[in-house]
């Protein structure tokens, strides 16, 4: 494995790092002032105008759908490898992967559709998700159900004659409620009688189309997370043409292993950045701070602190760019483990030295001064997407186990008792 990144990398995180500087670390307090604004309004979904100002810069800065790999519609997207250290450069800032066309969940619905989308919807959404002139939702998750288990998804598309009919209620839609949402991704059975895995489908639903309703916002700890946002919907008789289905009739399973495969990885690069950057506040904030006669960085629990959150955010990067060599080198199949430790690690990583960075904020680090307790809400709900905790621990384990199950033609171990 070579981590080393090459010429036309560093030269593009130099880039990227200019261009945080000059553009959006000073323009963090903007934004969400912006957002304040448009609540108070009356409509928090508004796209802010900072964001959509600078989306041309980065545009002409060449730092635009860097995520897509071996696309000709983005020939300047770049490996997992190689966007790992872009990706965690945007990452220290949770509203800056958009201004760069790399949020979620628009990167991982673009990779969906140009990998199984016909050329026909390729066109009609790829190329302006592509080009940043709209957005998009993925539509998987139930109020109902247990939907870490996929195949537990109740929503259900019916084939009518030239139209699939789809019928559920959906909730934790991420982007739902923004006004340039333009598609769904959306997740169902289409036949429920068919082997546990192949009963599920997912199609393309335009997002003016009649029968869907957005019921109402959800927060996370208090945060309406706008102008993205989650929010709970239902579809009600939506209608669509057959050939919005991607791949096929019962693929639904398989096309979601494949799409949350790069989504993961590029929500724990986000992560380590979010991590390092609460380590600097924290190591700032610390040193500028005196209490019982010296300051908070002299503390040896504060000391403690600094050396395990820089060891625990160096072995996550470790882990996550091997992962990504994996996944450049051998696919994402073989790199599923590494896939499903760093969904684990890098999460709970991040709550934890976001936690710490926190403390030694004081009460500071509860309010919205700083961008610790936004940055935690943002990091705690990473725990459930994309698949929770308990999933993949599950899914290590049986793979851990598997490597010493006895072969089928061998026989079991004689029996033998003591005296």
């Amino acid at each position: 494995m070579d981590f080393n990144f090459t010429p036309k990398v560093q030269d593009m995180q130099a880039r990227l790092l200019a261009f945080m500087d000059q553009h959006v670390y000073p323009n963090e307090a903007r934004f969400f002032r912006e957002i304040a604004e448009n609540r108070a309004k009356g409509n928090a979904w508004i796209p802010t105008a900072i964001i959509e100002e600078l989306k041309p810069k980065a545009r002409a800065a060449g730092l635009w759908n860097l995520f897509l790999p071996h696309s000709p519609r983005a020939p300047e997207g770049l490996s997992n490898l190689e966007y790992a250290p872009l990706c965690e450069i945007m990452g220290r800032v949770p509203f800056a992967p958009e201004i760069f066309n790399c949020s979620a969940p628009d990167t991982g619905n673009m990779e969906t559709i140009a990998r199984y989308g016909d050329e026909a919807n390729k066109a009609r959404w790829l190329k302006p998700l592509l080009e940043g002139k709209i957005r998009s939702a993925f539509a998987m998750t139930e109020p109902e159900v247990a939907s870490s288990d996929a195949t537990n998804v109740q929503t259900r598309i019916e084939r009518q004659g030239d139209e699939y009919v789809i019928n559920g209620r959906k909730w934790w839609i991420s982007g739902a409620a923004d006004p340039r949402c333009a598609v769904f991704v959306t997740m169902g059975k289409t036949d429920p009688e068919a082997p546990k895995h192949s009963q599920q489908s997912m199609v393309l639903v335009p997002a003016d189309t009649q029968g869907i309703t957005i019921i109402r916002p959800l927060n996370v700890f208090g945060y309406d997370d706008a102008p993205h946002g989650h929010v709970e919907m239902t579809f009600d008789n939506v209608r669509v043409p057959v050939s919005n289905i991607l791949l096929g009739e019962g693929r639904g399973f398989e096309i979601a292993q494949g799409r949350l495969g790069p989504g993961r990885i590029h929500h724990c690069m986000r992560l380590i950045g979010l991590a390092e950057r609460a380590l600097e506040l924290m190591c700032k904030r610390a040193s500028s701070r005196t209490a019982f006669g010296k300051t908070v960085a002299q503390q040896t629990v504060t000391q403690e602190r600094i050396a395990e959150a820089r060891c625990k955010i160096d072995m996550a990067r470790l882990l996550t760019l091997k992962a990504a060599w994996l996944m450049d080198t051998a696919g994402n199949k073989v790199a599923r483990t590494e896939i499903a430790m760093i969904k684990v690690v890098a999460p709970s990583m991040a709550c934890q030295v976001i936690d710490w960075a926190m403390q030694v904020h004081g009460g500071g680090g509860m309010c919205d001064d700083f961008p610790l307790a936004y940055a935690y809400a943002g990091a705690r709900t990473l725990r459930f997407a994309d698949g929770p905790d308990e999933v993949h621990r599950n899914a290590i384990a049986k793979w851990e186990l598997g490597k010493y199950a006895a072969p089928r033609h061998e026989a079991p171990p004689p029996v033998t008792r003591g005296c």
